[in-house]
């Protein structure tokens, strides 16, 4: 086993910015250690924003955009590992995700997109570097997506409470942690996409802290059971989705038929979607003893009061509670995984993304011994 210390990088859905977490890690403990979140500056958040709403753009532009990424994810992991008084001999290797601008996991030509060139982060840190952890799962017929299930399984799963673990990034996600039944996991929805596209190009604001204008608005019902009639919600796991799919252009077509609404009004509604889509999942998937959130929705007191009313019965908590960041978690789940890459463990959970094996995944960006910098 390659036990050590990794760092996990993760830039999710949310764009709000670039998750760095030191954790010492081995068999039988993920101990986290030190936690860095580094801004992304704004052009480059503009981007990523036209790439996953199907701008087009050249390979040149592309290209461009990856090697600032690559740059950007090692300034933030040199940041940490500076803060932390660390070298690239304290750092048996970093798991990087890297940032997704597109995923459609259906079709003879199903693909998966995450930029960030993981040759500069290994340039710049002298550290192996993990990266492109989707695309195996993918050649095996899986989604390429959730993997962070089998993080959760790994750290918390328990062995009679019956528990989910729901991550509301961007997209929401939910693992199924059911004793003596194979783990499950899928994205149910948006998470914070929509709330924070609507605030964002409403008010300038990145998100709507602590649901202030969210909670001055009422829900729009018959826009909100527009939205719910989308196709994605119906269909069966395994599944997942992203930005690529929820976007502001989605909301703009489902307001076509609303003009003049509030702009409060439609805030309480999308977060009342996330809510509703989350809920409904977890009450078709046989329902928990406990709902364990992790994510920047956790932060939500919106949608966080909203889940507990539509699951009574279900304790509603979240993860920092247990221990576990619930801002970290993601990032955390990347270093755990480069360590399983690095000891030649499966990395995916084919009862969550629907691959027809368990598999390492992950490619391998080596140090290079003769040439640290």
């Amino acid at each position: 086993m390659k036990s050590g210390r990794y760092i996990g990088v993760m830039s999710g859905t949310s764009l709000d910015g670039i998750d760095v977490v030191l954790a010492a890690i081995d068999e039988h403990l993920v101990a986290q250690q030190a936690s860095y979140s580094h801004p992304i500056p704004l052009d480059i958040k503009k981007d990523i924003l036209a790439i996953c709403q199907g701008q087009q753009l050249t390979l040149s532009q592309l290209g461009q955009l990856d090697n600032r990424l690559g740059k950007l994810f090692a300034d933030a992991v040199q940041t940490l590992m500076t803060n932390q008084g660390l070298t690239y001999t304290d750092i048996t290797a970093i798991g990087c995700h890297g940032q997704t601008v597109w995923h459609e996991p259906q079709g003879e030509t199903a693909h998966t997109m995450q930029i960030g060139d993981n040759n500069q982060i290994v340039a710049r840190t002298g550290v192996t570097v993990v990266g492109d952890f989707r695309r195996r799962d993918m050649a095996l017929g899986g989604q390429g997506a959730p993997l962070v299930p089998a993080f959760h399984h790994a750290l918390l799963a328990h062995p009679t409470e019956h528990r989910m673990v729901l991550n509301i990034g961007g997209i929401a996600n939910l693992s199924l942690l059911i004793p003596e039944q194979p783990v499950r996991g899928f994205d149910t929805g948006p998470g914070n996409m929509l709330i924070d596209a609507w605030i964002w190009r409403q008010r300038g604001k990145a998100y709507d802290k602590d649901a202030e204008w969210g909670s001055s608005g009422k829900v729009i019902i018959p826009l909100l059971q527009q939205m719910l009639s989308d196709p994605y919600f119906a269909l069966p796991a395994p599944k997942s989705t992203g930005r690529e799919y929820f976007n502001y252009g989605w909301l703009e077509r489902q307001l076509a038929a609303f003009p003049g609404l509030a702009g409060e009004d439609v805030q309480a509604t999308l977060t009342e979607l996330t809510a509703v889509t989350i809920s409904e999942q977890v009450l078709l998937s046989g329902g928990c003893e406990r709902l364990m959130v992790c994510g920047g929705g956790g932060r939500n007191p919106l949608l966080m009061a909203r889940l507990g009313a539509l699951l009574p019965g279900i304790e509603v908590t979240t993860t920092d509670e247990a221990g576990i960041s619930g801002d970290d978690m993601e990032a955390l789940a990347f270093a755990w995984l480069a360590y399983r890459t690095m000891s030649g463990l499966p990395g995916n959970l084919p009862s969550v993304t629907g691959a027809s094996a368990a598999s390492v995944i992950g490619a391998i960006f080596p140090a290079n011994p003769l040439h640290r910098l």
